[in-house]
């Protein structure tokens, strides 16, 4: 927590009899009384409310009450101190508090004031020096800036936190020109874009604390602040458009809080930062300063807080640090920082946090490192680090949390590590940490509350044999041990009884997990032992589970009945299983349930109607079973449903037209069925529908193009393969596909940019439409095995991001266009069994493709096909080259706008290995799946950022 210089007279304390001799006059008494009868007392308010306002009685003296001081002589109430009363008030001419007029301190933070837009008493107040009205707008109220401006007499003014309220230039001007006495200025979270920061030039001389952050200031901020004389804090966080440069000759020596967190301060670090001596905390996190760190910040010797987080310092950790002796924070996160820790860093004996994650570091931990006498929080999450951690020779009594996740950290943990008996939090995961956990080294650190040791492939979990005591790991709140090489379920935990969140999964924990190996475990509400080798579990006794994770088991027999909270499950998740039998009955009892995945399992029957009465359903995944039946026709108007996918079952019928009452649907996977009914252009009117699957059913009948635009408005993957379809394509849904050009519209997140077509193996006939040109995000088109006619158009060659063509098995004449080899994305291309004659492109990518691509065209000749061309190759400049720049799209900056949701991950997978799906979409889904995969990660709570690439730039 940063320091935050106190406005010394803002909350003024109550008054004693012997400070206060005279009883407090009847008017100003009237005068508080009668404010106290006008107001209301709000329920509910932010912060921890202290209604002393409700004190005040009639019968005795006012300057005793609660929040009043009065004048030691003459018994006038000069401060009044009403923050955080949960308030409601209107502060109008009339208001009894302008009766004050002798008031020199005001506090009205934190609560809920109306201010009309007329005139207002503050004038009244000419003697007011202290003035707090920070958080205190309510609706559409503005504050009375403009009667402030003549309180001549303030020394500190604090308009913090009234959000959205404009302080325009001309304002900000007449207030820094009349107060002149002003020492304390904080105008935090007011919005400041209107203001030129030279206007900050005109700040008094006399100021000693100003605090901007979060103001929506823009523009170069003058270096002439920073050498007002009795600065003693200057805070500029959080606006990210304001920018500059920390100045080369700094003579100021009053400076003891200076904080440019995201902000756009840039350049190198001068070597006068040095000058400022009395500097106790430094922030310059999120900014854009790069370079190395000078030598002159050894003169930093009173600094408590430093914060070089997120910019682009490189080279090695400088020696400087190590003569900081105070109680210090140091963060260097997501930098460029290369080499080994530095052992200055050991003269640090006063260093209580030390964070370097994501830079570059390499070497070995050093054992000195973890015994620093004070150190209670070490972060080197996500570097280069190696070999084993040494033996801790002096266990640091204060050490709480530990994270060097995601390095290159091998061997056994000491024994010693375990003596650190008051960690809070351990992540050591994503290492090659090897050997066997105890549960004698666990018992140990009776405070530990997180441990996750995940994705470490050679380590293990186990209970050694001894006796553990029935206080065993009182405190563990979470533990994660995925991916490690467990091969017995941990019985030992069902005495961790204040146990969470439980996650075990990819192991190779077999056999049946009993009821007395985990009934002990009464807190636990996260369970996930997926993808190991289990035949059974007995859940019965697990109250609060709101997360059940079984997935890729051996698990057997009929579905588990939960003997749960009904309204307590939230996701539940059993697919890749054995299961056989029906869904029981007892499922819709689940009111709070979001996610139902039971694919990939034997389940039969008929699906149960009172699923679709299941309220909250966000995701129900029933695919590759053995249903049968009709879909049941129940979907309620506004139903939550997102993604939905029955593919590879056996359900007959028609698709239930109350689907049209998911009006947030986004997925709608039913390929692999037996359904029979026409194309459903009434979905069309779903405003969120990305995904449509019918592929393998009996869908028949001519699509209707003449639907309006509006139709399917977010559709970005459609597969109506194999089926009966006939007739012309359906030129209008391929404009419903298009994509804007560029990222002018960022692209709205999930599957925007991934367009699909698959439209193969019906019996459409006639011309492919020029309509699939304006696809200019199309990445994957498949219209095999119909019965097209006439040419290959030349425009499929904008097509910038195509990456997949399949145009085989149809009836297309006349020559390949040479427009084709301008798709340098392209990776498949199958042309097969058509009528195509003349020579094929050379070429970029078309030297990649075999003779696979062209076969069953005894017309075409030229590599890769043995035949010669007996003819000459036209030339190339006999089509026009264009400009497809503005087609082009980048993929890094796509990807980012991809959500992490558990929708996505339970969708985008499914589709492809679970439809059978030719070879080449499979390939390409798994493909932005891992992507997708690695960005939900950074943002799991305790995951990392992206390592660099090569450590060997480090010290450039």
């Amino acid at each position: 927590m940063l320091l935050r210089f106190r406005v010394q007279s803002s909350s003024p304390s109550q008054s004693s009899p012997d400070s206060s001799p005279h009883w407090c006059r009847p008017e100003e008494r009237s005068a508080l009384l009668d404010f106290k009868s006008t107001t209301n007392f709000l329920e509910y308010c932010f912060g921890t409310p202290r209604p002393i306002i409700k004190t005040w009685k009639e019968s005795k003296d006012c300057c005793l009450w609660e929040g009043i001081k009065c004048d030691k002589v003459k018994g006038q109430v000069i401060g009044l101190d009403l923050s955080r009363n949960c308030l409601e008030a209107n502060l109008t001419t009339t208001s009894s508090l302008f009766h004050l007029e002798k008031l020199q301190s005001l506090n009205l933070s934190r609560n809920y004031f109306h201010y009309p837009n007329i005139s207002f008493g503050f004038n009244r107040w000419k003697s007011l020096r202290n003035l707090n009205l920070s958080a205190s707008t309510y609706f559409d109220g503005s504050l009375p800036v403009d009667e402030i401006f003549l309180l001549l007499k303030l020394i500190s003014l604090d308009l913090s936190y009234n959000y959205g309220l404009l302080l325009d230039n001309i304002k900000f001007q007449m207030l820094v020109h009349n107060l002149t006495e002003l020492r304390f200025l904080i105008l935090d979270s007011m919005n400041m874009s209107l203001v030129v920061p030279s206007s900050l030039l005109n700040l008094t001389s006399s100021l000693e604390h100003l605090s901007l952050s979060s103001c929506n200031l823009q523009g170069n901020f003058p270096n002439q602040v920073f050498q007002l004389p009795s600065l003693h804090l200057l805070d500029l966080s959080y606006n990210s458009h304001l920018g500059g440069n920390l100045p080369e000759s700094n003579q100021s020596s009053t400076l003891e809080y200076l904080n440019l967190a995201n902000t756009s301060f840039s350049g190198e670090l001068p070597y006068s930062i040095g000058n400022l001596k009395l500097l106790q905390e430094l922030n310059l996190d999120g900014c854009q300063f790069y370079g190395s760190i000078p030598g002159s910040l050894a003169n930093l010797t009173k600094i408590t807080q430093l914060d070089f987080s997120s910019n682009h310092l490189r080279g090695q950790i400088p020696n400087v640090f190590g003569k900081m002796h105070k109680r210090t924070n140091l963060k260097l996160d997501a930098n460029n920082f290369g080499g080994e820790i530095p052992s200055s860093i050991f003269n640090l004996t006063n260093l209580t946090l030390l964070s370097i994650s994501s830079n570059k570091l390499l070497g070995r931990i050093p054992s000195w490192l973890i015994s620093l006498p004070y150190l209670s929080y070490l972060n080197l999450q996500n570097n280069y680090l190696t070999g084993p951690i040494d033996h801790v020779e002096m266990p640091n009594l204060f050490l709480q949390e530990v994270c060097l996740s995601n390095n290159e950290i091998s061997g056994s943990l000491p024994s010693s590590f375990f003596d650190l008996v008051y960690l809070t939090r351990v992540d050591l995961s994503s290492n090659n940490l090897t050997g066997t956990i105890t549960s004698d080294m666990l018992s140990k650190l009776v405070d530990l509350e997180d441990l996750d040791l995940s994705n470490n492939s050679l380590l293990s979990l186990s209970n050694n044999g001894t006796a553990v005591n029935y206080s065993f790991l009182p405190s563990l709140l979470s533990l994660t041990f995925s991916s490690c090489n467990i091969h017995k379920f941990p019985s030992f935990l069902r005495k961790a009884e204040k146990l969470q969140e439980l996650d075990i999964s990819k192991n190779k924990i077999s056999g049946q997990i009993h009821k007395w190996e985990i009934e002990g475990m009464s807190s636990l509400y996260y369970l996930n032992l997926s993808y190991n080798y289990l035949t059974g579990i007995d859940l019965f006794g697990f109250g609060n589970l709101k997360t059940v994770d079984l997935r890729s088991n051996l698990l057997q027999g009929s579905l588990p009945i939960l003997s749960i909270t009904w309204d307590s499950m939230l996701e539940l998740l059993i697919s890749g299983n054995k299961l056989t039998g029906e869904i029981p009955s007892s499922y819709c009892n689940f009111t709070s349930l979001r996610v139902l995945v039971l694919a990939n399992n034997r389940l039969g029957g008929k699906i149960p109607e009172c699923l679709g009465n299941v309220g909250v359903l966000n995701v129900l995944d029933l695919q590759m079973n053995k249903f049968h039946g009709r879909i049941p026709n129940l979907f309620d108007k506004n139903n939550p449903l997102i993604t939905l996918h029955l593919n590879g079952n056996r359900l007959e019928g028609i698709l239930p037209r109350s689907l049209v009452n998911c009006s947030v649907l986004e997925i709608l996977d039913v390929g692999n069925n037996n359904l029979n009914d026409t194309f459903p252009h009434w979905l069309g009117v779903l405003p969120s529908l990305k995904v449509l699957i019918l592929r393998s059913n009996r869908f028949h009948g001519a699509i209707n193009d003449s639907m309006p635009t509006f139709y399917f408005p977010q559709l970005r993957i459609i597969d109506v393969s194999q089926n009966d379809f006939m007739g012309l394509l359906p030129s209008n849904y391929f404009k419903i596909l298009k994509v804007v050009k560029g990222s002018e519209r960022e692209l709205v997140r999930i599957l925007k940019i991934f367009t699909a077509i698959d439209f193969s193996s019906n019996q459409f006939h006639g011309l492919i439409p020029d309509e699939l040109v304006e696809l200019n995000s199309l990445l994957l088109l498949n219209l095999s095995h119909n019965s097209l006619n006439g040419q290959i158009p030349s425009s499929l060659g904008k097509l910038a991001e195509l990456e997949s063509l399949d145009l085989s098995s149809n009836k297309l004449e006349d020559r390949i266009p040479e427009q084709l080899t301008k798709l340098t994305f392209l990776s498949i291309l199958n042309l097969s069994h058509n009528e195509l004659v003349g020579h094929i492109p050379e070429g970029k990518q078309f030297s990649t493709f075999s003779n696979d691509s062209y076969i069953g065209n005894s017309g075409l000749c030229g590599f890769p096909l043995t035949k010669k061309c007996e003819e000459p190759r036209p030339p190339s400049s006999q089509f026009e080259e264009e400009d497809d720049s503005t087609a082009i799209f980048e993929w890094k900056f796509a990807l980012a706008g991809y959500g992490c949701g558990l929708v996505l991950g339970l969708s985008m997978g499914y589709i492809a290995f679970t439809t059978g799906k030719p070879w080449w979409v499979v390939k390409k889904v798994e493909k932005y799946q891992l992507k997708l995969v690695g960005r939900c990660n950074q943002s799991h709570k305790h995951r990392k950022t992206e390592k660099p690439k090569n450590p060997t730039n480090a010290l450039e």
